[in-house]
């Protein structure tokens, strides 16, 4: 214990200083505070504590000196602690959220995927195609006087003045050298800790049960799941790093982990406090719109792991280790327990209602931009995806499963083989679905449809394409490429089959070789077909204009040059006979802009437009 540089007081002195300050005895005791006077006034104080502690050593006090030195020591402490008590708590402020950042993290993912009424047979599509990802962490100045003594990522800020700092380690080292070290630490931990839950406050954290935050809904928690990851941050790095340091600049060597107990004292509750939140995320139940904040939570905490272990340090602290490193398993484990239940999902998807004109299924786009953001989270899911997929050839004979051998390409990761297997069974959902439709041609132009955006959503993410794999992609491609020829077959097959020859010439007449009630016939045919064709597939719906154009084109280059031909061989004999305008009903002109028609998905006029006369 280092004396105030003053002459020594005599006991009698020393009692009667101590007397003098005491606040239960004197009015004026109780309106000053000694640490706001003179630094005279303080010295002489402490050197009078001083001598009463060296004068109760003595092994000649009589038994009356030594009650007489228990009163005096008694009431010098209960001084003491509130003059310690009153130091903390005119240098405590809370920190400002807007004035401090962590400025050594990255920002980290934020995704939201609509969790709709909570069952996944609930999305909408509205809600599924669009994800929003946006920076978590902002940059800002610090208001308060810092300076920083570490490296890396812990930064801890000076919370007291360091003339404060002294007279606070004066008054601690003379409480505990007398005995009073449990009130010493309970004063102390009341008053910072007031000022952590402050700061608390002030960073958006509240007092949340585990039950509490497992009853929220989760639109109102993934704003909280923000909230969290960038105060932990904060928490951790700076704002326990910082009480840590001041404990130590107070406490340090003035006994066996004093430090480490006010430290414990002030911080625990709050610490406990903040992984709670964490916990009861790690823990809730499961559903695929969760996974990307659990992936946010689970990086932010891997992140944090190495200053939390930094920071709570010391065999009294394990308990708060302990816990960190808990949440991260079961996050890691929730992580991918939810990719597994997705692809559940996926394949049982409940919907029995065709979607209108065979356009992109609602599943297909809300499955697609769900793996797309997968892709986003390559590295953490890499590490933790280390099984491969239960594929279809553990179900031999279900029906209920895609009645294939998964071939695994090599060299693909377990993710990739996660990603396409979720591919395969959505493909296989969507031929299911197909199925719903009575119109062939339409089953196949759905199929199309929705493995072409499949196709479109793997080449649009440089992250999913390389997962997926150019091989599996070419697979893809020739799948939506086949529906396509599938969809022509069914559609014009039969109407190009009007277009031949074959049943128009008669043998062995001395007519023209033509027989032209059948030629009559076979015009009447072909246009009610055609007819038909083009009032129910314009109600038809490619969304993907490309896509459209390219089919349309497709569809005339077979169409427009066989009608041409047949026209120009026949055209002659229906023109010879009465009212030609009631078999030839179109020009090739008409065929090539009612085509234009097809696939806009909203119904045409009942009859096609015709080239005026």
């Amino acid at each position: 214990m280092e004396p105030p540089e003053n002459v020594a007081v005599s006991f009698d002195e020393a009692e009667n200083i101590i007397l003098r300050w005491d606040s239960t005895a004197s009015e004026e005791a109780r309106e000053r505070m000694i640490f706001d006077g003179d630094r005279q006034e303080i010295d002489l104080y402490l050197q009078a504590v001083d001598e009463i502690q060296r004068s109760m050593s003595s092994t000649t006090i009589s038994d009356d000196d030594q009650t007489k030195f228990n009163s005096a020591i008694q009431i010098a402490m209960a001084r003491l602690e509130d003059e310690f008590r009153n130091i903390l708590i005119g240098h405590t402020s809370p920190l400002e959220a807007d004035s401090i950042s962590d400025r050594s993290s990255d920002s980290v993912h934020s995704t939201t995927v609509a969790e709709g009424s909570g069952e996944f047979e609930d999305y909408a599509e509205e809600n599924s195609g669009e994800f929003s990802k946006e920076a978590e962490l902002q940059e800002g100045e610090s208001s308060h006087s810092a300076s920083y003594r570490s490296t890396n990522s812990i930064r801890e800020m000076d919370l007291i003045p360091s003339e404060a700092i002294y007279d606070l380690r004066s008054i601690a080292e003379r409480m505990i050298s007398a005995g009073y070290f449990r009130e010493c630490v309970q004063v102390y931990g009341s008053v910072r800790k007031s000022s952590v839950d402050a700061s608390f406050r002030r960073l958006g954290i509240e007092k949340l049960s585990i039950g509490d935050v497992q009853r929220l809904e989760w639109v109102e928690l993934e704003a909280k799941i923000r909230r969290w990851i960038r105060a932990a941050k904060v928490c951790v790095r700076i704002l326990f790093a910082s009480e840590k340091k001041l404990c130590e600049q107070i406490f340090d060597g003035l006994g066996t982990a004093t430090d480490d107990a006010c430290f414990m004292e002030t911080v625990k509750g709050p610490a406990i406090q903040l992984f709670n939140f964490a916990e009861a995320i790690s823990i809730s139940r499961r559903s695929p719109e969760k996974l990307f904040k659990i992936l946010d939570l689970h990086d932010a905490l891997t992140d944090l792991l190495p200053d939390i272990d930094a920071v709570f340090q010391s065999k009294s602290a394990e308990s708060i280790r302990i816990q960190a490193a808990e949440i991260l398993s079961r996050l890691a484990e929730a992580a991918k327990g939810i990719l597994s239940e997705f692809e559940n999902a996926v394949l049982r998807e409940p919907s029995k209602i065709p979607v209108p004109g065979g356009t992109l299924h609602p599943l297909t786009r809300y499955v697609m931009n769900y793996i797309s953001l997968i892709s986003d989270y390559k590295q953490t899911l890499i590490e933790l995806i280390v099984s491969k997929p239960s594929t279809g050839s553990r179900y031999s004979g279900d029906p209920t499963m895609p009645d294939m051998e998964f071939a695994e390409p090599e060299g693909r990761t377990p993710l990739s083989l996660h990603l396409i297997w979720i591919i395969v069974i959505l493909q296989f959902n969507m031929e299911g679905k197909s199925k719903l439709y009575k119109d062939a041609s339409l089953a196949h132009l759905f199929i199309m449809n929705n493995v072409h955006y499949i196709v479109q959503k793997v080449k649009g993410s440089p992250e999913l394409r390389e997962m997926i794999g150019d091989d599996y992609l070419k697979k893809l491609t020739g799948k939506f490429r086949q529906a396509a020829t599938n969809y022509q077959r069914a559609t014009w097959v039969r109407v190009l089959y009007c277009l031949r020859d074959e049943g128009l010439h008669v043998s062995g007449s001395f007519s023209s070789g033509v027989s032209k009630t059948a030629l009559r016939e076979r015009f009447k045919t072909f246009n009610a077909m055609f007819e038909e064709v083009h009032r129910t597939q314009a109600t038809w719906l490619i969304p993907d204009s490309q896509l459209r154009e390219e089919l349309r084109i497709s569809i005339s280059e077979k169409l427009i040059p066989a009608y041409r031909s047949f026209l120009g061989r026949f055209r002659s004999h229906i023109e010879s006979g009465k009212h030609p305008e009631n078999y030839i009903k179109y020009s090739v002109e008409d065929l090539e802009n009612a085509v234009l028609d097809f696939f806009e998905g909203y119904p045409v006029s009942q009859h096609l437009r015709r080239r005026s006369q």
